[in-house]
């Protein structure tokens, strides 16, 4: 007797179905710890950028490095968002401060979250953070503007080769955004 090759092919489909769902799995769950790893190797997504409450490894130097700062918002978030400053010459080692501008073009309350890089990915790891407004979320009023600080320091061991570096913020809507516009909605309506 033989045996149907579209009857045996058709037995096989669900092993190699439940084969196939068994990996994708498997390579969704991995997918965080080499998410993170990736991050940590280029500093995305601000891995890498070391922050410091007490500068213990502060060491000036007389070299210097351009640093640019660079500020971008999501589509979503009714925001303008600039640097106040485009570029600027620092000491490594010496603590130095930038400001960027946010001003909310609605008249509703936002909420938002920056997210930072610095790039060269090599140049994060040199990148020390004391103080920045990027490590909480920004509640801005219907039409406020407001000046956010950015303190921070390049370790004098940066290599020779990086003269220049960029700090770059990109502003996303905080997931709570839509329970501040909605209260503020329903404040209105009670008026």
């Amino acid at each position: 007797m033989a045996i149907d090759p579209s009857r045996q092919s058709r037995s096989r489909l669900p092993w190699v179905l439940a084969g196939v769902a068994v990996a994708m799995f498997g390579f969704g769950f991995a997918m965080s710890p080499i998410y993170d790893v990736f991050c940590d190797l280029t500093g995305l997504g601000g891995r890498g950028v070391k922050i410091e409450t007490v500068q213990t490894e502060m060491t000036a130097s007389d070299r210097t490095v351009k640093v640019r700062f660079d500020a971008t918002v999501n589509s979503s978030l009714p925001w303008k968002f600039k640097a106040v400053e485009t570029t600027s010459r620092i000491t490594l080692g010496e603590m130095s401060e930038a400001f960027y501008l946010a001003s909310n073009s609605s008249a509703n309350p936002t909420i938002g979250q920056a997210i930072y890089t610095v790039t060269p990915p090599e140049a994060s790891l040199y990148f020390v953070k004391a103080e920045c407004f990027c490590f909480t979320e920004q509640p801005l009023a219907g039409n406020e503007s407001r000046e956010m600080p950015v303190r921070f320091y390049v370790k004098a061991g940066l290599p020779e080769h990086i003269k220049e570096l960029t700090l770059s913020y990109t502003f996303f809507p905080h997931p709570d955004m839509n329970v501040v516009a909605h209260e503020s909605h329903d404040a209105a309506n009670k008026e």
